[in-house]
């Protein structure tokens, strides 16, 4: 979270090593998060109605289980979690999508705050995970630094059309 950031300043310089007490148990739960949410959607979705969910939750699945099971790039992984405070509105706009609240001031006010947080939260910190990445990629052993890219290569181009599709659905109908 962003608090973990002022108490543990020291986190901003050394994502590979450092990381304050709880984030190794946080980023795991995390990973056990997105293993059941996976299952799931291939239990109880069509394929096609989820496969770039599926997909997002392989390379977040990759990624965070590496920090995990070798306690290096917890800090990363605690940056990337960043980018989850925006899914509780896009969760909350499919719900209000579900019961038919479209056309309600809610709705509106939660397209405005989606927005604004998945600019801050999604496309700034993507950004910022990619140029500490390049700007550290002589501290990042090659592999690490593959998975890493690979990662962000992903991630950028999937969050970049995700968020042109909430603006077209939800400002220019």
């Amino acid at each position: 979270s962003p608090c973990r950031f002022c108490l543990y300043p020291g986190l901003s310089e050394d994502l590979v090593g450092t990381h304050p007490p709880g984030a190794h148990s946080l980023v795991a739960v995390s990973v056990g998060y997105f293993l059941e949410d996976f299952v799931d959607m291939l239990c109880n979705q069509k394929l096609h109605q989820s496969w770039e969910l599926l997909f997002h939750h392989s390379v977040v699945i990759v990624c965070f289980g590496i920090a995990v099971l070798f306690h290096q790039y917890v800090g990363f992984a605690l940056v990337a979690l960043l980018v989850e405070i925006n899914s509780i509105f896009l969760h909350l706009r499919q719900i209000l999508l579900m019961a038919n609240l479209v056309h309600t001031t809610c709705y509106r006010l939660n397209s405005i705050i989606n927005l604004g947080t998945y600019v801050v939260f999604r496309i700034a910190t993507l950004a910022w995970m990619t140029r500490w990445l390049f700007l550290n990629r002589e501290n990042v052993p090659p592999a690490t630094y593959a998975v890493g890219t690979v990662g962000m290569a992903i991630m950028t181009p999937m969050n970049i059309i995700l968020f042109y599709r909430l603006l077209r659905s939800d400002f220019f109908k």
